[in-house]
């Protein structure tokens, strides 16, 4: 990391440190050009029944109808060839206008209901989020 930031300041000479910790930064707002990304990956224990995933792939794809922070959702389970995914099967990622509404999302009471769901049949659960960055020229 410290490479890295070594690189970004030798490029933005004659940056200052805090114009180079903004690169890091996305504004909290509700600007249709910054959003948060909030990617939940799931590793099935070996033991759950398609039928239990089906149920559980539905019941996360009608959380959005149900918590109106989420301002898009989307799901897919894995494809690669590269056979990375280290048993990670399903990607679901949800998107919010704002920390905030990331923020009022994981305690909702329909998120914490799924999580009661899902919980028994996880072997692991990995959780990312991040602001995309705008595109660049």
């Amino acid at each position: 990391m410290k490479i890295i930031v070594f690189f970004v300041f030798m490029l933005c000479a004659p940056c200052t440190q805090a114009q180079i910790v903004d690169l890091y930064k996305m504004p909290v707002s509700k600007d249709k050009n910054t959003a948060l990304r909030h990617v939940v990956l799931f590793k099935f224990k070996s033991e759950t029944a398609p039928r239990t995933i089906e149920q559980i792939e539905k019941a996360f794809a009608s959380l959005p109808s149900r918590i109106s922070e989420i301002r898009a959702f989307e799901w897919g389970t894995n494809n690669s060839p590269e056979g990375l995914n280290k048993g990670f099967t399903h990607s679901f990622i949800l998107t919010f206008d704002s920390e905030a509404d990331r923020d009022a999302y994981l305690p909702h009471p329909e998120h914490k209901r799924f999580g009661e769901l899902i919980t028994p049949w996880l072997e692991d659960v990995l959780v990312l989020d991040y602001w995309i960055h705008p595109k660049t020229p």
